[in-house]
């Protein structure tokens, strides 16, 4: 964790309407990339709208590197098939964490972020702080794939006696 500025927990909440890869379902999981960092959720078997419920830890030492998820479907005897991939930029929500907004009203909405052709989001994101935190929940449409979402919330934490912010 050398030049850390703080660590970025990815709450890999649920699948919705995954693609078929086996003969009527899948067996998804979650690998979130970063740099050299890589993080896998757990398998659900027999599930297209899997709820994950997992959180990946990454050390963020560059806010500005993309995130790269990739959902696969766990197979015994062959390679893992591929279920699609999204990337999204941690930019935005890291500028709101570098604003040290402790005080603001639960809720209060301090971003939001608007689907593009430069971002995979399916639809709008609000970074909101709650409790004196920074919180971004965010909905990833997959490319590369006939048809399949990820839900996410991304939290920041501080590293103690780190000079990072």
């Amino acid at each position: 964790m050398e030049n850390a500025l703080g660590l970025l927990k990815i709450h890999v909440q649920r699948g919705v309407n995954l693609a078929v890869r086996d003969v009527v379902s899948s067996d998804p999981y979650v690998v979130i990339k970063m740099g050299k960092q890589k993080l896998k959720t757990k398998v659900v078997k027999k599930n297209l709208n899997p709820e994950w419920n997992d959180d990946l830890t990454l050390s963020i030492s560059d806010p500005h590197t993309p995130i790269h998820l990739h959902v696969y479907d766990k197979d015994l005897f062959s390679m893992d098939d591929k279920m699609g991939d999204a990337e999204f930029d941690i930019g935005p929500f890291f500028e709101a964490v570098k604003m040290r907004l402790e005080g603001l009203p639960n809720g209060t909405i301090v971003t939001r972020v608007q689907p593009s052709r430069k971002n995979c989001l399916a639809e709008e994101s609000h970074i909101v702080c709650e409790d004196g935190k920074v919180s971004q929940n965010m909905v990833l449409r997959l490319r590369n794939v006939e048809c399949g979402e990820v839900e996410l919330q991304l939290l920041w934490t501080d590293i103690p006696g780190s000079t990072g912010l």
